[in-house]
């Protein structure tokens, strides 16, 4: 019997993996429009780019080489920070776009912290240049105030300056991603096992479990085993970036796999096994390394339950995000549950009995049983399709679901004068008011060398012999009712309650 050799390496120049980054309207969808001769801009709600996707193009550089260049398309909107962060992760190099008319905006900068968190090369494409209000001198400025150092303004960023729209220049600037990528020395060995990272993944109503990965190491084929966390897939369906059937793929290609046992995790990194039995045994290592959570600290806070359901993982991450920007120090939010799909009976079901539980649905519909189910149970049920709608809805729910507290907000501060007299809890006072206001039946904290000593009521102030409602300065007298022993040196600081 012949012993099996081992198989050699086959290290080969891998090709880049691109993120485009920038404000939300500064032509990011446009530019890779215009590298892929197609169109996603039309397709999506509002016309902002809302799942990550991925996509190959040829580039002849201008010394005539043949380059293949992987691009990400990252959503823009602020809410999509994880996704935009986790599209830099998986890239090699990234494009800043920057509009010519605005320079540069919040989520410029937003953009850029998240390339230089992955720790990846970047050039800058100012675009828009054939806009009237374009003025790339402007731009450099404002470049280099935001300590974006370019090429010729005292720094070795690249750039160039675009039109995305007409193509005006796009030539000049994946010249420089290829040579951006060529100084990275990117490579990779073919002979390898595929290795990589899920960008998407979604479930199907009629093809199951899918996920897109990048392939950052070897060769994926036909026949073998995708694992990735907790869940496989063996490799009978593969797709490349245009939808094409393939039964294989190399460095750099993003590719489509269905038929995962679970939906893999967005951002989680995959390998590659021979057969069920070696990925079952991958995903009993990965489980027993898995560090269990701590439990949640308990609050005494109310808590609002929320039930979450989108068209894939990475938007359940967006609304996760938005999330956890509510702050409060009187409620706490809590999502009780995720998932992939329309929201069904067994959503409404699972959250009727959970006190101010609400399902938010995000790019899917209402199953008919559940819509009918939510009105009798009283279930709150919203959907959306634009992230910055379902961002204000969130804000505006939880709001609204604060509990109200009264608060002290304090209006002046009283110097006692004098005391005239006494009787059971009411003293006659004078005094002299140093600041602010103190009005009749206002009430007020007794302090004594700045402790307090006990609260009261103004029963009646009185101005230059007269009755009055309140007093702004000068010196008064008042009747005030506290089973305090109130004495000359003392100070009263009037408040009001305000519901807050």
């Amino acid at each position: 019997m012949t012993k099996k050799s081992p198989q050699t390496s086959d290290i080969a120049k891998r090709p880049p993996v691109v993120v485009v980054m920038g404000h939300i309207d500064h032509g990011k969808s446009t530019l890779l429009d215009y590298i892929r001769k197609s169109n996603v801009v039309e397709g999506e709600a509002g016309g902002i780019t809302q799942h990550l996707s991925a996509y190959v193009v040829a580039h002849k550089t201008k010394d005539g080489a043949e380059e293949t260049i992987t691009f990400l398309d990252t959503p823009g909107h602020e809410a999509f920070q994880k996704m935009r962060l986790r599209g830099a992760d998986v890239a090699d190099v990234a494009i800043l776009v920057v509009s010519a008319e605005d320079g540069v905006k919040p989520q410029t900068l937003e953009a850029l912290a998240s390339i230089v968190q992955a720790g990846i090369p970047y050039v800058v494409a100012i675009n828009k240049i054939d806009k009237p209000g374009a003025n790339i001198v402007r731009t450099q400025s404002s470049l280099i105030e935001n300590e974006i150092y370019i090429e010729g303004m005292g720094g070795d960023i690249p750039w160039a300056a675009i039109s995305a729209k007409k193509g005006d220049g796009v030539d000049e600037l994946l010249d420089l991603v290829v040579l951006t990528a060529d100084l990275a020395e990117l490579s990779g060995d073919k002979n390898a096992p595929a290795t990589g990272h899920v960008i998407e993944s979604n479930m199907d109503a009629k093809r199951g479990n899918t996920a897109t990965l990048i392939i950052k190491n070897g060769t994926l084929k036909s026949g073998q085993f995708v694992v990735s966390g907790e869940s496989y897939s063996p490799v009978r369906i593969m797709e490349d970036s245009q939808g094409k059937t393939i039964r294989e793929a190399s460095l750099g290609a993003p590719v489509r796999i269905i038929g995962f046992t679970e939906i893999p995790q967005v951002g989680t990194h995959f390998v590659t096994v021979a057969s069920k039995k070696e990925a079952e045994v991958a995903i009993a290592e990965h489980t027993a390394k898995k560090i269990q959570p701590t439990a949640a600290s308990k609050s005494d806070l109310p808590t609002i339950p929320i039930l979450i359901k989108a068209d894939v993982v990475g938007t359940i991450e967006a609304i996760e995000h938005e999330l956890a920007k509510f702050v409060s120090d009187r409620i706490v939010v809590r999502v009780i549950a995720t998932g992939v799909g329309n929201i069904t009976v067994n959503d409404v079901q699972n959250v009727s009995a959970t006190k101010d539980a609400i399902i938010v649905g995000f790019n899917v519909n209402v199953d008919r049983g559940a819509k009918d189910l939510a009105e009798r149970l009283e279930v709150e049920i919203d959907t959306f399709d634009i992230i910055y709608e379902l961002s204000e809805w969130l804000n505006t729910a939880l709001k609204n679901r604060t509990p109200q507290r009264e608060e002290k907000i304090e209006t002046g501060t009283v110097k006692i004068l004098r005391l005239f007299s006494t009787q059971k809890n009411t003293h006659v006072l004078g005094g002299r008011l140093e600041e602010g206001t103190i009005k009749l039946k206002q009430r007020v904290r007794v302090l004594r060398r700045d402790v307090e000593i006990g609260t009261g009521t103004v029963k009646n102030l009185q101005q230059h012999k007269s009755d009055v409602e309140h007093i702004d300065e000068g010196e008064f007298g008042m009747q005030l009712e506290t089973k305090a022993e109130v004495v000359p040196g003392d100070y009263l600081k009037p408040f009001d309650m305000v519901v807050t």
